[in-house]
């Protein structure tokens, strides 16, 4: 009762919770930076080769923990939903399968490693059962989807193609290294696609059209659209998500309005009190 505001930052579930603790106790208010699963959108005018390596470090990105850290080593805004347009769809799914097969994964704290392991075995069980799912309901798997060794909570950077909407692999946020690649054949159905999802944190846009990036930017509900780049931060930057990705926004001017509160003062100009 006697906290007036909370900010977290973790799992949708968890802050479901938060949310509701602090409404049973003194209604306090509530900011949250959740869970997403952001789509990543590449046009048919991208040059194939960059979207491929921009794509693949929207996914993979944070794979390495270098230091103590209480997530899971991951990224909650990963571009892990990757929209591919018709036209490109198969030479991008191709490249997209070269460069997962040479990321390096091993020990984080050794010069040129990629990806170190999971955070503990429950993470790592997860993940590996989203990718049998993906196998189960149809998705290709063009790359990864086992353990690295035998020792270790260590998972191959993995690629499906063929995915679909409903498949849990394209649904659910599932942490780890998973790409999942889908096909798109034109800007409204991947505007509607994209949007058709609980989370709301970021999104990605490759093209050489400004009037697509213009068009993409709008009509995706994410609080972060990057355009031709991804996870790229600054500290003035506003931070945070639609729907059930989270409440309210980090970084810059926007934090702060979270943690303030407006008064009005009210007294008249001819007040006998001051006579």
């Amino acid at each position: 009762m006697g906290v007036d505001k909370l900010a977290f930052t973790g799992s949708t579930g968890t802050g479901q919770i938060v949310l509701e603790l602090a409404a049973r106790s003194n209604l306090k208010p509530v900011t949250l930076e959740l869970g997403g699963k952001s789509p990543f959108i590449v046009m048919d005018d991208a040059d194939v080769d960059q979207a491929v390596d921009l794509a693949h470090h929207a996914v993979f990105f944070n794979q390495v923990r270098r230091r103590a850290t209480n997530g899971k080593g991951q990224c909650c805004c990963a571009g892990s939903r990757t929209f591919v347009h018709e036209r490109v769809y198969d030479e991008f799914v191709e490249k997209s399968r070269a460069r997962a097969v040479k990321r390096v994964v091993g020990d984080p704290f050794r010069n040129g490693v990629e990806q170190g392991p999971q955070i503990d075995g429950d993470q790592f069980d997860k993940i590996l059962r989203y990718v049998r799912s993906g196998v189960d309901s149809g998705a290709t798997l063009v790359a990864g989807g086992d353990r690295v060794g035998n020792r270790g909570f260590y998972i191959q950077p993995t690629v499906f193609a063929d995915a679909k909407d409903d498949m849990k692999i394209a649904k659910d946020e599932i942490f780890g290294p998973v790409q999942t690649i889908l096909k798109f054949s034109g800007v409204e159905e991947v505007v509607r696609r994209a949007n058709a999802t609980h989370y709301g944190l970021a999104a990605g846009v490759f093209t050489r059209s400004l009037d697509a990036a213009n068009t993409l930017s709008r009509a995706l509900r994410a609080g972060t659209v990057w355009v031709n780049c991804y996870d790229v931060f600054d500290a003035t930057i506003p931070f945070g998500g639609y729907k059930m990705s989270g409440v309210g926004r980090e970084k810059g001017i926007y934090a702060l309005r979270n943690y303030l509160q407006t008064k009005a003062v009210v007294t008249p100009l001819k007040n006998p009190a001051w006579l």
